[in-house]
């Protein structure tokens, strides 16, 4: 019995040291997962107001023009459009017919209405009858403040959709990470779902998140681990009246 005490102190050791690896593998792997495949940007202007205003910071996760689908907040960069990188809502994609409005003040694709939630009621798809073709491989963005946003609309011609590229595009907006009082992910643009392609699923933001904490907490935990078995064995060992190893100050006592 009186090896107890140690073997207590060896085991919450093995138990710190796996958690805090545990937690460890966890934190970093998160992280590094996270920092490759997402890039954070500064909103530039008000134009995806409600959902983010002028100066939020957003996570968007690293994509190519393939992975597009309708209602997806994405990041390009295009000349026609500015020097900086733009934040707008993917409406139509290659072969859809885009247009404002019906009946309801809402805008159609492919002659179907859709449901935008993100916009507020009073402002419709912004007023202003237009109509788009979408060439292939090519997008058309708009503004969720429809009001006061400079899109593909403001950009259509005669001869000139107002589209952009989808080489253009380098992320998809996932979730608003800075003001705090804005955090959190981006609800689906269930309202293009019914169309061909459907919307796209949630990204890896969430688990890698939930990874990284974790991972934190077992690093915290663990080294905390080691002291707290150790001195839970020696209470209890003292309860059942073993004796704990001689301290350098009682030495001596003994005749």
């Amino acid at each position: 019995m009186s090896g107890a005490p140690g073997h207590g102190g060896r085991l919450g050791r093995r138990l710190s040291a796996v958690a805090v690896g545990v937690g460890c593998v966890l934190f970093l792997g998160g992280f590094v997962l996270a920092a490759f495949l997402y890039q954070p940007y500064t909103v530039p202007t008000n134009s995806m107001s409600p959902a983010v205003m002028a100066g939020d910071r957003v996570l968007a996760q690293r994509i190519d023009g393939s992975e597009v689908r309708r209602g997806d907040v994405v990041v390009f960069r295009d000349a026609l459009w500015g020097d900086s990188p733009m934040i707008k809502r993917v409406v139509g994609v290659g072969g859809d017919t885009v247009a404002c409005c019906d009946e309801g003040g809402r805008l159609t694709v492919n002659g179907e209405p859709i449901a935008e939630p993100y916009v507020e009621e009073a402002q419709g798809a912004a007023g202003v009858g237009f109509e788009a073709t979408v060439p292939d491989g090519e997008i058309f963005l708009l503004g969720d403040d429809r009001v006061d946003s400079l899109d593909s609309r403001n950009l259509m011609t005669e001869s000139d959709p107002g589209t952009v590229p989808l080489t253009a595009v380098s992320g998809r907006v996932e979730a608003t990470v800075w003001p705090f009082d804005r955090l959190g992910v981006f609800p689906v643009a269930s309202g293009f779902a019914e169309l061909p392609g459907g919307v796209s699923g949630a990204g890896p933001l969430r688990p890698l998140a939930y990874a990284t904490v974790a991972g934190g907490l077992l690093i915290v935990c663990g080294a905390l681990l080691g002291p707290v078995v150790g001195r839970l064995t020696r209470a209890r060992s003292d309860r059942r009246g073993v004796p704990t190893p001689p301290v350098a100050h009682n030495e001596g006592t003994h005749g």
